[in-house]
């Protein structure tokens, strides 16, 4: 990257990135890299970017939208469940502190397992693999699927990375998630299968054979909301089915940008419709 050559416009955009790091790594409030940046660190794969993702732990989110305000960034709290953000003029840096359903919430583990690697001219902490694969998994959207980021950190890491503590973040709830991104990456790389030791398959297969023997639940719940916030609607604002995240998403208030709105009869009508 250092070879690079660069427009002006992009590099003015890399030094509001470099100094916004800067700024937070000198606030101590230990950033780490993610997106593209950590995805290079960890594969070797660059993909153009035009913002910077750092992920911080939220009590941490305040004090470095303060410091960057004080610099002179424009600042704003886009989506208390997850990310805030700061521009420089046309440029942006994304402050995440969970996944977007607000399940996936930054910790003391990310920092703890954060490695080092030049960002930008500087050392930075990189958000470690484990975590990526976790937050990343849930991101289907119609317009977006890091499915295939999950495949590279798996083809590149896979027999590297810390399987309990992996399994540990799907925990019981979302274990079938990781389950389905092991199968498409055993699909779309068949000559890498011992990236994935046999004893994870083998007991994630075994819980969904488990699984077949439960009767199915009771209550019309649609967890496709915490993959996509907008391609469930249909059965939240129509058919009636429960918002999965009011459920599974710790402190859930409600989507801001994309709302369920529940049908005037409420959801014992949209039922009996949809039967």
């Amino acid at each position: 990257m250092a070879t690079e050559r660069l427009s002006p416009e992009e590099r003015e955009e890399r030094d509001a990135h470099r100094e916004a790091l800067r700024i937070l790594q000198a606030r101590g409030l230990e950033p780490m890299v993610g997106g593209a940046y950590a995805l290079k660190a960890h594969t070797g794969i660059w993909r153009d970017t035009k913002d910077l993702d750092l992920f911080l732990r939220k009590e941490h989110v305040g004090d470095g939208l303060r410091a960057l305000a004080e610099a002179g960034y424009r600042t704003e709290m886009t989506d208390p469940t997850w990310i805030a953000k700061a521009f420089a003029g046309p440029y942006f840096i994304d402050l995440i502190f969970s996944s977007g359903n607000g399940i996936a919430n930054v910790d003391e583990h990310w920092s703890r397992r954060a490695s080092k690697a030049p960002v930008l001219g500087r050392e930075a902490s990189i958000v470690p693999a484990e975590e990526m694969i976790w937050q990343k998994a849930f991101i289907q959207e119609r317009e977006r699927f890091d499915g295939a980021d999950i495949h590279h950190l798996l083809r590149c890491k896979g027999a590297q990375l810390d399987w309990e503590h992996l399994l540990s973040r799907f925990g019981d709830r979302h274990w079938e998630l990781l389950l389905v991104h092991l199968i498409t990456f055993r699909f779309a790389f068949p000559a890498e299968k011992e990236q994935v030791p046999e004893r994870v398959m083998r007991e994630l297969i075994r819980r969904l054979e488990l699984r077949e023997d439960e009767p199915a639940g009771g209550e019309r719940i649609c967890r496709g909301t915490l993959l996509s916030r907008q391609q469930y609607l249909h059965e939240t604002n129509v058919e009636g089915y429960r918002d999965g995240r009011e459920t599974e998403s710790p402190g859930w208030t409600g989507d801001q940008t994309y709302p369920v709105k529940y049908p005037e009869r409420g959801r014992e009508d949209a039922h009996r419709r949809s039967r």
